[in-house]
C-alpha cells in the first residue's frame, strides 16, 4: 500500500475515536452537571433560579468543547497536515 493511503486510513480512525471521546465526555459532563443541579435544588429550593442559571452557563461552556474538537477533526480530514 502507498504511504498516503495508510496515513489517510489512520487519520480517519483517529478522527472517529476523537469524535467518539468528545461525545462521550460531553454526555458524561451533562449528566454530572444535571445531577449536581438537582441535588443543589433539593437541598436549597430557594436557590433554584441561580442554580439553573449556572447550569445553563456551564453547560454552554462545556458544549463548546465538542464543537472545537469537531472543527479540529474536519481540519484533519479536509486539509490533512500529515500528507504534506
Amino acid at each position: 500500500m502507498e504511504p498516503a493511503t495508510i496515513i489517510t486510513a489512520a487519520t480517519a480512525i483517529a478522527v472517529g475515536l476523537i469524535l467518539a471521546a468528545a461525545g462521550l465526555g460531553s454526555a458524561l459532563a451533562w449528566g454530572i452537571i444535571s445531577s449536581k443541579t438537582l441535588e443543589g435544588i433539593s437541598r436549597q429550593p430557594e436557590m433554584r433560579p441561580q442554580l439553573l442559571t449556572n447550569t445553563f452557563l456551564f453547560g454552554g461552556l462545556m458544549e463548546s468543547f465538542p464543537f472545537i474538537v469537531l472543527a479540529l477533526s474536519l481540519w484533519f480530514i479536509i486539509a490533512n497536515p500529515f500528507l504534506g
